[in-house]
């Protein structure tokens, strides 16, 4: 564990140093707290004479009852805990992301291509060379500049919800190596063996080369960017929560000035990246569709699974269609196999005898609501939840209850009756009731 103590000299200025690690058995608040007594013990510091205590979000940090800020305000209420504002930012922008879905995917793409192309070493060789070959030709075509610190051998970067910045990062770095991310799954396509990461590669390609993911990457940089930098200086040593504000309203204003003022440029810099990598651009003047699916579309796909007349409806396009209505059920590499799968499925059932004579029923819901109106009258109008969902049942299923012999369902009651006279107690009520002329019970 890594202790940095900050405090005031004799002249009032901030000082923050780091004071030493500490060795801990476990990550648990109270291994972490024991830890940090010790360590203040070796250096003659006291734990009552701390005024604040900052860490991340972790559980076993900030945790309300056992995490170790509270542990140590348990032993001194006056070490306020403050949340690491860095981590705060990173976290804030995770939870937007997720609530996002076009931003959502977007990363879920991200995280893809780097594990395809990053999955060995001979390709991370092959991205390595891609990029040091396009380097060169920059350099003598004089497309970028040479100098100290330029240039430098950069790789795709994993990001991470708790890494600051991670997300910028990554979308800089793929933006940087794009070319040589789609050599690299041009090679796959080419000579991988395996047909999964064959087709993923195939996927994830159209994914690269649509104007849409082009766009978003773009648009994330120059959001990113704004956080980003904010990201820094909240990182920095001398800030304090009055100068944090100021960051933020700074931060805000920028958005404000982006989403005013900045979409033509944007379109700009996205249209010059695809005329580069020869990916198709969109008319933006272009009658805007919603693809938005309706119920009668869906409706008309479930249709095709209908198994009467031995499967006569089944339609192999339409279900395949079907399951685009569920993206988070059916993956990409999903739909390219469900029509193998299908093709097999219905050969498999059409041969199947217990399949020949089958109905679909789709309307009990209906008949149950029908059957309140009967079950429920006028003259039974205060009957109870209870009472009346036992009569449904009895009513609904009475090609159950038909199987129930009268003679059964009186002695069920004389006992009932019986049982409760000789020991005061009740047992589960059961009544006598009739459904068109046939008794039967109600009650369980």
């Amino acid at each position: 564990m890594a202790v940095v103590l900050r405090y005031v000299d004799n002249n009032g200025h901030i000082i923050e140093r780091f004071l030493g690690i500490q060795h801990v058995r476990d990550t648990t608040a109270s291994s972490l707290k024991a830890a940090i007594e010790a360590l203040f013990s070796k250096h003659g510091l006291s734990i009552s004479r701390l005024r604040g205590q900052g860490y991340d979000g972790a559980s076993n940090m900030r945790g309300e009852f056992n995490g170790l800020k509270a542990l140590i305000l348990n032993s001194n209420p006056s070490a306020y805990y403050v949340h690491c504002f860095a981590h705060k930012l990173q976290l804030t922008l995770v939870a937007v992301t997720k609530k996002h879905n076009e931003v959502r995917d977007v990363f879920n793409f991200i995280s893809s291509i780097i594990n395809i192309v990053g999955a060995s070493c001979k390709r991370m060789k092959v991205i390595r060379e891609k990029q040091y070959a396009r380097i060169i030709k920059g350099l003598e075509n004089g497309e970028i500049s040479s100098g100290q610190g330029l240039n430098q051998e950069i790789s795709l970067r994993r990001y991470g919800d708790t890494h600051w910045g991670s997300h910028y990062v990554t979308i800089i770095r793929l933006l940087a190596m794009f070319s040589s991310v789609l050599d690299v799954l041009e090679t796959i396509r080419e000579d991988e063996m395996n047909s999964e990461q064959r087709t993923e590669a195939i996927v994830l390609t159209n994914i690269l080369e649509s104007f849409n993911f082009v766009f978003m990457l773009h648009c994330l940089r120059r959001i990113l960017a704004v956080t980003n930098e904010f990201s820094q200086a909240l990182q920095r040593k001398d800030h304090d929560i009055e100068n944090a504000m100021s960051l933020l309203k700074t931060s805000n204003e920028r958005f404000k000035m982006m989403r005013e003022n900045d979409w033509e440029s944007l379109l700009e810099e996205v249209s010059s990246f695809c005329i580069k990598h020869d990916i198709k651009i969109l008319n933006m003047d272009d009658e805007y569709k919603l693809h938005g699916r309706s119920s009668t579309k869906l409706l008309l796909c479930v249709a095709y699974l209908n198994s009467s007349d031995s499967f006569s409806a089944f339609n192999k396009e339409k279900l395949i269609r079907l399951a685009l209505f569920y993206p988070s059920e059916f993956s990409i590499v999903d739909l390219m196999v469900l029509g193998d799968q299908l093709d097999t499925y219905i050969i498999d059932l059409r041969g199947d005898d217990e399949f020949s004579g089958i109905e679909v029923a789709t309307a009990t819901v209906e008949i149950v609501f029908s059957a309140m109106h009967i079950v429920k009258s006028r003259l039974r109008n205060r009957m109870g939840d209870k009472w009346m969902n036992d009569s449904l049942v009895v009513y609904i299923e009475k090609d159950i209850f038909d199987k129930i012999d009268n003679e059964a369902i009186m002695k069920r009651c004389l006992s009932h009756d019986m049982y409760t006279k000789q020991t005061g107690m009740m047992i589960p009520y059961v009544e006598i009731t009739y459904v068109y002329g046939k008794v039967s019970v109600i009650g369980a």
